[in-house]
């Protein structure tokens, strides 16, 4: 079966989303940890890392969100953010706290492969790669590899990169990984396309918007997320 992971951002009312998500049919949520120069992100959680920035949502307070997540949903929670922020708090001491509060691995968007190698998080390639990288990455990640479908910011585009299928072709001749792809995903038109080729999905900017209409945006029958995993399990399974 295809993966569903749903990005949100930290805030008073992500515990409860997160659930939400989960009941739609997500595998796995991130959770953004805000930051006031999110370089990867476009317009959609740019705003949603403002407002939970206004909301007090600092490390201390998302990772209390994280932890309260965690003991509503029993699926893989990431926490997703910058390297300043971990530099700021620490890595190690961040890393640590990140775990005790129930995570189960970390993306840091803009931190290269090569740099903090200790430091346990999922790695992410785009396509303008190399190959060079790419085994570094595969043999480093935590779990999956990361796969950023396009050359820019998170957002939703008018249909899936072409670059996609081409980079999942690369990547599977370096690693026997699961293969998930992100960014610039947001329909599940889009879901289902990206999951013919990818071992699995990441959604981000369409769903924060959802969630702005609440829980029940995410999580009932014809609801957001159940529409991607319809989308992603009608997936053709990936041939090898």
């Amino acid at each position: 079966m295809k993966t569903l992971a749903i990005y949100l951002m930290c805030g008073p009312e992500t515990p409860e989303l997160a659930e939400a998500a989960v009941e739609g049919g997500a595998d796995i949520v991130e959770l953004g940890f805000p930051f006031s120069d999110p370089l990867a992100d476009g317009p959609v959680i740019r705003r949603a890392g403002e407002r939970a920035l206004a909301q007090g949502m600092r490390t201390a307070a998302c990772l209390e969100c994280l932890a309260t997540t965690r003991r509503r949903v029993d699926v893989p929670l990431i926490p997703m953010t910058y390297a300043s922020l971990l530099e700021a708090y620490g890595y190690e001491r961040f890393a640590a706290a990140a775990r005790d509060a129930g995570a189960t691995s970390l993306i840091v968007a803009d931190l290269p492969v090569d740099a903090e190698p200790p430091l346990r998080r999922v790695q992410l390639v785009a396509p303008t790669s190399t190959d060079e990288r790419i085994a570094l990455a595969a043999e480093r990640t935590d779990d999956w590899l990361y796969l950023v479908t396009v050359t820019g910011t998170t957002g939703g585009r008018e249909g899936v990169s072409p670059a996609l299928r081409g980079l999942v072709e690369r990547a599977r001749h370096l690693t026997d990984l699961p293969l998930y792809a992100g960014f610039g995903i947001s329909t599940p038109e889009d879901a289902a396309v990206a999951a013919e080729v990818a071992d699995g999905i990441v959604v981000g900017s369409r769903a924060v918007e959802v969630a702005t209409d609440g829980p029940a945006a995410l999580r009932d029958y014809v609801s957001y997320v159940s529409s991607l995993r319809e989308a992603v399990d009608s997936a053709s399974p990936v041939s090898s």
